[in-house]
């Protein structure tokens, strides 16, 4: 006969434990102390065996049932229930350890092993473990793309669009890490494609006329500041690359003899390696460097212990203090300058110009051509532009 609730109720503690049973192998077993748990008794290929539902009065008659019926459809599948239960909680407790946290780590290692450049591990750090730090207790498999959304909102509403964006791609590589590794199956961040705010570039301001930036290298070229820095800003104002590859130079990327500094393809922005020809001043700075700092992999080592490069603002911070405005100047706007005024100058052709400052054409058969014949007259082009700072700075007017 059927079980009811009050007779479940009402059952008593007893000398011994016994059960009461409701039908198909389902009893309660109402322990010495009174404790009632839910049982079911089953035969598995003729072993007798029991399977523990859940304890009385958090599972109660009902759902005792339903899990019963459950288990007899397992065991009309072959299965056996117990087992089942057991792998269930196994895979339940490797799901609670795997938090978000800990495959961002994973992540992150990998990316070091993969010698990926050290600005990528650390802004993927910066994402990972501060931007995206309240996931990192969470088991991956239960961060729902609204979770991700709450934190991505947070981010964009302190004004860091840019970052927002930046941070949903860094989440989405630690799941489809996890993805790969069996410990997730699906990556929450691509419902999200289109629910932030769209970044709008801005262009980094700069400095266009020659004779202001005359009187920009002067006050470089006076600053009394950390050596590492000053040369940096100097070398970022010759050769005009991205302010990320300049900070992470390293001394394997230079080749002093023939001048000239190679960009791995994994430090640049479009992912492809990078030559820049080295005029005899900034090769003068760079051997200075080597004098100082030849036994750092760094060229421009950080004056902070225990950081090898230099901070990402730490050239922008030196302007500031120099009187230079955020609205004036930047050190990225150095890549402007040389492009206003070098087209301005009318010396070099403009895709000359656009292969220095490594942009990239749309045409693949253009880059090649590009590449391939543009090279003697970029060396002559940075040549000319190091001479034209030096005249600009010194106040050598024509």
């Amino acid at each position: 006969m059927a079980l009811t609730d009050i007779q479940i109720r009402n059952a008593k503690k007893s000398e011994k434990p016994y059960k009461l049973p409701d039908g198909k192998g389902l009893y309660l077993y109402v322990s010495k102390a009174g404790g009632k748990s839910w049982r079911l008794d089953y035969a598995y290929f003729g072993k007798r065996k029991t399977l523990t539902l859940g304890a009385y009065p958090v599972l109660g008659l009902a759902e005792a049932r339903s899990r019963r019926d459950e288990a007899k459809k397992k065991l009309s599948e072959g299965l056996d229930p117990s087992l089942a239960k057991k792998r269930q909680q196994l895979a339940a407790k490797a799901a609670a350890g795997n938090t978000f946290g800990l495959i961002a780590d994973e992540f992150i290692a990998k990316l070091q092993r993969d010698k990926r450049a050290e600005p990528t591990i650390d802004k993927n750090t910066w994402m990972l473990k501060v931007l995206a730090k309240k996931l990192s207790p969470y088991p991956i498999t239960q961060i729902s793309a609204k979770d991700v959304l709450d934190v991505l909102t947070a981010i964009e509403k302190s004004g860091r669009v840019e970052s927002a964006l930046a941070t949903r791609s860094a989440i989405g590589r630690v799941f489809r890490f996890a993805i790969a590794t069996a410990r997730a199956e699906n990556d929450p961040t691509s419902a999200l494609r289109g629910a932030l705010q769209r970044h709008v570039a801005v262009s980094h301001p700069a400095l266009t006329s020659r004779g202001k930036l005359g009187g920009l290298m002067r006050a470089i070229y006076g600053y009394d500041g950390w050596p590492s820095l000053v040369a940096a800003l100097k070398i970022q104002a010759l050769c005009f690359a991205r302010p990320g590859e300049t900070r992470s130079m390293e001394w394997s990327e230079v080749d002093l003899e023939n001048a000239i500094w190679t960009i791995p393809a994994a430090k640049t922005k479009m992912r492809r390696e990078h030559h820049v020809p080295l005029s005899r001043q900034a090769i003068e700075i760079i051997k200075r460097m080597k004098e100082l700092f030849g036994d750092t992999p760094q060229v421009f080592p950080s004056m902070m212990s225990g950081k090898t490069l230099l901070s990402e603002n730490s050239m922008n911070s030196a302007l500031r203090r120099m009187g230079v405005g955020e609205d004036e100047h930047t050190a990225h706007g150095f890549r402007s300058s040389a492009s206003s005024i070098l087209n301005e100058s009318g010396e070099f052709s403009p895709d000359v110009i656009e292969a220095q400052l490594a942009h990239v054409d749309g045409s693949k058969v253009r880059r090649v051509y590009n590449r391939a014949t543009y090279w003697d007259e970029r060396v002559r082009m940075m040549q000319w532009w190091a001479d034209m700072l030096d005249d600009e700075r010194q106040g050598k007017l024509e």
